[in-house]
């Protein structure tokens, strides 16, 4: 059964072309090395919770855009196999320039449980 990353991150508003073009990069290593799907969603509708929500769990300030996005692989072998290559790869190594904060991002691994 597949295997999913998943993440979210704050961008500020101003850098939602450079954090696409970002994605659009990294996406093709993904789909390199072995991924099956990389979707990145811009959020549009995301309430404040009462209690958490996705904006506090990555410290969005005021001008911020919380994005959600996973990457699909078809197991979790193939992902571990695909992150090791990601991190040796040079192209990654180049991106230094991230256009959000990545010590507020949240990520994890998440093996599928029920697909409709």
């Amino acid at each position: 059964m597949s295997y999913i990353d998943g993440f979210v991150v704050a961008v500020p508003a101003g850098n939602k072309a450079a954090y696409k073009a970002m994605a659009e990069e990294t996406m093709v290593l993904f789909r390199e090395f072995g991924a099956t799907r990389v979707v990145e969603c811009w959020g549009d509708d995301v309430p404040d919770g009462k209690v958490t929500d996705f904006r506090s769990a990555v410290k969005a300030e005021g001008d911020e855009v919380v994005v959600f996005s996973w990457v699909e692989w078809p197991d979790k072998a193939t992902r571990d196999a695909g992150q090791k290559k990601m991190m040796e790869d040079p192209r990654l190594a180049g991106m230094t320039d991230m256009p959000f904060d990545g010590k507020r991002m949240i990520y994890g691994g998440f093996a599928v449980m029920l697909d409709g």
